[in-house]
């Protein structure tokens, strides 16, 4: 059955949830949004692989890009969806409930029924959030069509407990890579074991204390960990290499540039530094009048966000941008994923507010 658009925002959750759709098979319900939007005559509708675009043509002042993932990690017992009730709070529960078909569902519901809005709207649902960044809808768009993508603000529906969440942290990867000389264990004075050299490395990463960095007046929680260890050829070798792989999360008011050079000064002493890969944070913007005006109507305080989201893109191209969603963020990728439907209604009346 086709997508109904005058359901609840918590029924529309449901049939979202509904229709699998892990990263790279989300064309169901890309159809199932595109053929929704094309019903509303006040849209312009893009179809680019498996994103939507929708857009209002107003002639407004300013413009708001509102935009959510379609896809998902993989299912895990968790579909179809159901609704449930723990200590008095009334959930729906399956996979994508929280991460983020709830918002997308909020925001499907806003596009058809708000004709004339008080700003130009460009509504967007892509895919392949929760793969590789290559592979990343909203990066490709970027790529392709950037002028899809301008705008005054951005909000992206990833799940904030209802809260808005400015920004986001940065995050890099890399390798720390100690060396030595394989011999026979039983002779291992003629070697040098590489995973005892790493030792150093990990008693720096157990004593590192993590910054907190204000940025627009919100206060950035950085972190620094091993992830992964790896080395040994045998277990009557000496390893002549040790591979211990680290996260960092910086805030955003260091560049990708400045973190990688705060982590080799950190690190090169100890072993080569190889960069796996470094993706900026996104600064709040929370100065701009509509961002302002978008805290106030939401009715909270903002929040910094200290995983790496979507909105960072934005921010790339000088839209400042929040992340703003129901559901708790604890939840994403859980088995026991489940959505709070008062957080969905709440999340629907603030944005119904603010723009109209």
């Amino acid at each position: 059955m086709p997508l109904d658009l005058s359901a609840s925002s918590i029924d529309l959750t449901r049939q979202l949830v509904d229709i699998e759709s892990v990263s790279g098979d989300e064309r169901r319900i890309a159809d199932e949004i595109e053929q929704a939007m094309r019903r509303m005559p006040h849209l312009e509708v893009t179809r680019d692989a498996d994103l939507v675009v929708a857009r209002t043509d107003l002639g407004r002042a300013r413009r708001v890009v509102i935009a959510g993932h379609i896809d998902t990690v993989p299912v895990n017992r968790n579909l179809p969806s159901r609704f449930e009730t723990e200590a008095g709070v009334d959930y729906l529960w399956g996979r994508g409930t929280v991460d983020m078909k709830a918002g997308v569902a909020v925001q499907l519901k806003l596009a058809a029924e708000l004709a004339d809005p008080a700003v130009d709207i460009t509504w967007l649902w892509y895919d392949h959030e929760e793969v590789t960044s290559d592979l990343n809808g909203l990066a490709r768009l970027a790529r392709t069509r950037p002028e899809l993508l301008s705008g005054d603000f951005a909000i992206l529906g990833e799940p904030s407990d209802g809260a808005v969440e400015g920004g986001c942290n940065g995050t890099m990867r890399f390798d720390v890579v100690t060396r030595g000389r394989r011999a026979h264990s039983a002779r291992a004075w003629l070697g040098e074991n590489a995973i005892h050299q790493a030792a150093p490395v990990l008693e720096l990463l157990a004593a590192y204390e993590p910054e907190t960095v204000e940025v627009e007046g919100l206060a950035y929680r950085e972190s620094l960990n091993a992830v992964l260890i790896g080395g040994g050829v045998a277990g009557n070798v000496i390893p002549d290499e040790c591979v211990v792989h680290v996260n960092y999360r910086f805030a955003p008011s260091s560049s990708g540039e400045q973190a990688e050079a705060k982590m080799r000064a950190l690190f090169e002493p100890l072993g080569e530094v190889r960069v796996v890969d470094v993706a900026p944070g996104a600064r709040p913007g929370l100065d701009d009048p509509l961002a302002r005006q978008f805290v106030a109507a939401v009715g909270a305080e903002a929040k910094p966000k200290y995983g790496w989201t979507d909105v960072a893109r934005f921010s790339a191209l000088g839209i400042p941008a929040v992340n703003f969603g129901p559901g708790d963020p604890g939840l994403a990728h859980t088995d026991d994923e489940r959505v709070p439907l008062a957080q969905i209604t709440a999340c629907e009346s603030a944005l119904r507010t603010w723009l109209a």
